[in-house]
C-alpha cells in the first residue's frame, strides 16, 4: 500500500516536471529566455539610509533639539548668548537646519549663520561648550557614535560663521 502510494507520487512528480518543460526544446529554461539575448543586469543595491533616516527622522530631530535648547538654557557658560532669542523660532531653525543638513526633506529658510551671530562675539570656548551640550543630548538619546561624528562633521564647519563675527 505504501509502495503503490510512493510509485503514484513519483509518477505524478515526473508528469508535472514533463508538463513544465513541454514545448521548451532546452528543457529547463522558461520559454523566451534563451532567445531574448543576454540577461538584464541585476538592479543596483538600494542606497544606504541617509543620516536623517538613521537619526530617526523629524520626530527624533525635534526631540533632540528640544532637549538641546533646554540644556543650553540651563548652561551658565553659554546661556547669555541666547537671552534675547525667540526660542520657538530658534528651535524651528535648528530643526530645519539639522533636517536639511542630514538629508531630510526640510529646508532651512533662516538667515545665514554669519548674519545670525553678527556682533554676538561668540568665542571658541563658547562654541566648544555648545558642542559639549549637543553631545550630551545625543548621548541621552543613545545616538550611536558614528552618527554623532557624522552630524558633528556636518555642523562643525559652521564654526567659522559663528565664532568671532
Amino acid at each position: 500500500m505504501i509502495r503503490s502510494f510512493t510509485i503514484r507520487l513519483a509518477i505524478i512528480g515526473v508528469a508535472l516536471g514533463l508538463a513544465a518543460c513541454a514545448g521548451n526544446p532546452m528543457g529547463s529554461a522558461p520559454m523566451g529566455t534563451m532567445a531574448a539575448g543576454p540577461a538584464a543586469p541585476p538592479p543596483p543595491p538600494p542606497a544606504p539610509p541617509s543620516l536623517y533616516q538613521r537619526l530617526g527622522g523629524q520626530p527624533a530631530i525635534v526631540a533632540v533639539v528640544d532637549d538641546f535648547v533646554g540644556r543650553v538654557a540651563a548652561d551658565r557658560r553659554i546661556n547669555r548668548y541666547f537671552r534675547h532669542a525667540n526660542i520657538a523660532r530658534l528651535k524651528q531653525g535648528l530643526v530645519d537646519q539639522v533636517c536639511q543638513a542630514t538629508g531630510g526633506p526640510c529646508v532651512y529658510q533662516g538667515p545665514p549663520m554669519r548674519v545670525v551671530h553678527h556682533r554676538m562675539h561668540v568665542t571658541n570656548r563658547a562654541f566648544n561648550d555648545l558642542v559639549q551640550d549637543l553631545v550630551a543630548t545625543l548621548n541621552k538619546f543613545n545616538v550611536p557614535q558614528p552618527e554623532q561624528q557624522e552630524l558633528l562633521g556636518i555642523l562643525g564647519p559652521l564654526r567659522a560663521d559663528i565664532v568671532g563675527v
